[in-house]
């Protein structure tokens, strides 16, 4: 029989599963395992207060979803560069719980391990609006924070493969509602030659690579395709439209639940039924392409228990057509 972690990768070479990869809510189907850092260098403060994170960057949350935000920023003045406080990526104590872990794994599945993000890691250290005028004003140091956090990568990335991992993911959300936070160009200037390096090293690993990012992203998804990225999850597809997505089916495999902000929030559970078989049909090809996805925070989303169970029992009735020849 066919295993999870053999469907996964099925699914990413667009080698006709048997089946749709899914990564879905607790009692429902799920083909993925995860190992990696304990605590993550990534890590984001849970919970509702304030809580300062490794680094130094002060989060506040008033309790309504999982995660804060960012609100102090211990790079705020680039003078504090040298003094800031970078997290060991290779500390062994972070990986106690994986040298445990990986005695016990399911090895069927297909096991991802979390890397660390990019962009968000640099806003949150130096705020949105300083990374956003250290493109034109402080390029060379914006340059320097972003090379860091890629080595922090690739040590990560080996630590990774000493543990069979076979998927490297981070998060990194690029857009605002209709467009992406800074220009394409700028973009590619920056940011560009970082993923590539990134997800050239997870490959030479064995690692497929993941990203998540939200909001319109379309303007650079031909580009992080290029630059190596196997997979996009994406939370929401209807700010860009599932028809101009479609252009890049086959091209990437998308990881996605229905729409957490235009469809889900409505509990209107006829319509997500419905949704679900559309952006399979638009997002999908019949040699594979899709992942079946749930958003890890219903609650904060607005989404009802009733809406996530609609969601997984239909995402567990798709299925691959090969196209009809008129």
């Amino acid at each position: 029989m066919t295993t999870p972690k053999e469907i996964v990768r099925k699914t990413l070479r667009f080698e006709r599963p048997e089946r749709v990869a899914m990564r879905l809510a607790p009692d429902f189907a799920n083909d993925f395992a995860w190992i990696g850092m304990d605590p993550s260098v990534d890590a984001r403060p849970l919970g509702a207060g304030r809580h300062t994170d490794e680094w130094g960057t002060v989060w506040n949350n008033i309790g309504v979803c999982n995660l804060g935000e960012a609100c102090e920023f211990p790079l705020a003045d680039w003078e504090n560069f040298n003094r800031m406080n970078i997290p060991d990526v290779e500390d062994p104590k972070r990986w106690r719980q994986a040298d445990e872990a990986a005695k016990t794994i399911d090895r069927d599945k297909f096991i991802l391990g979390a890397g660390i993000s990019i962009y968000e890691r640099v806003h949150f250290l130096r705020g949105l609006e300083n990374t956003w005028m250290d493109i034109y004003l402080e390029p060379e140091n914006l340059k320097k924070l972003i090379a860091l956090l890629v080595d922090m990568n690739l040590k990560n990335i080996r630590k990774l493969a000493a543990y069979g991992v076979d998927g490297y993911v981070f998060c990194d959300d690029w857009g605002l509602q209709n467009k992406l936070m800074i220009d394409p160009a700028q973009w590619r200037e920056f940011w560009f030659p970082a993923y590539r390096e990134i997800y050239t090293a997870a490959h030479a690993a064995g690692m497929a690579t993941f990203l998540h990012s939200c909001g319109y992203i379309t303007d650079i998804l031909g580009d992080l395709i290029e630059a190596g990225l196997d997979a996009i999850l994406m939370d929401q597809q209807l700010n860009m439209g599932l028809e101009p997505l479609s252009h890049f089916a086959g091209r990437v495999t998308f990881v996605c639940p229905v729409d957490i902000q235009s469809v889900m929030p409505r509990n209107d559970l006829g319509e997500i039924r419905r949704y679900c078989h559309t952006m399979f049909e638009k997002l999908a090809t019949p040699e594979g392409g899709f992942i079946a996805d749930f958003y890890g925070d219903p609650k904060g989303a607005g989404h009802t228990p009733e809406a996530v169970q609609a969601m997984c029992e239909e995402f567990e009735l798709l299925r691959y057509r090969v196209p009809q020849t008129k």
